[in-house]
């Protein structure tokens, strides 16, 4: 059997250390399972995939965990991580199973974490927003019950135009209905919502315009 001839920390990675067997390279392992070895122990080729398994199952669930560390993501955005790390496919499904199970991965509450940032930083319309979370995975029935439980249409495309009046302010009416109005068209939003939206809105702006005058003038 091969014999432990050396055990030495990574160079890169001091979590990380090299198994010597017999004098060459073994193989690399967690300082964590390496604790369990000492130089000298004889390993059955048995034990050793037996490590290689455990250690290459804990580097798979260690990045997806530090992925998840970063903000929330979809089992999709997981997957393709872990992809793009050289993880077998069988590790990966048990990995995301594990993290499904832990409540640390959850499709349904990540499209309406999505949905609600959204709404209150950066608000667009459903269409784009049903968009932005197909492209992370997301089934189409998770996705439409996260929007279900979002504001209307109209209740969005005013939310975005209100974060944007303030650049707009002094404007005439064709600037004004040019830019706001390109403005939603580039957070998805209809035509049919945008007009009625945009002559409110301008009629709301001349209001407090001519109060603001009339303040001054007293």
């Amino acid at each position: 059997m091969p014999k432990i001839t050396a055990i030495e920390s990574q160079k890169r990675n001091p979590q990380r250390v090299n198994i010597y067997l017999d004098g060459e390279f073994g193989f690399g392992l967690s300082r964590l399972l390496a604790a369990w070895l000492s130089v000298g122990q004889e390993l059955t080729d048995e034990k050793i995939a037996a490590l290689k398994e455990e250690d290459a199952r804990q580097v798979a669930l260690q990045q997806a965990v530090r992925f998840l560390g970063y903000r929330s993501r979809s089992v999709h955005e997981v997957r393709e991580h872990l992809q793009k790390h050289a993880i077998s496919e069988t590790l990966i499904e048990r990995t995301l199973t594990r993290l499904q199970e832990s409540g640390l991965l959850d499709d349904r509450q990540f499209a309406q974490a999505w949905v609600e940032n959204r709404a209150t930083f950066r608000p667009r319309s459903r269409r784009m927003l049903r968009s932005e979370l197909q492209r992370k995975g997301v089934q189409a029935e998770l996705i439409q019950q996260a929007l279900e439980q979002t504001a209307t249409e109209e209740s969005l495309a005013r939310e975005a135009a209100r974060k944007r009046l303030p650049k707009l302010q002094g404007l005439d009416w064709p600037v004004f209905r040019e830019k706001l109005g390109g403005f939603l068209v580039r957070r998805g939003f209809s035509y049919e919502v945008i007009g009625p939206l945009l002559r409110d809105l301008w009629a709301e702006m001349r209001s407090k315009s001519k109060m603001y005058s009339m303040e001054n003038e007293e």
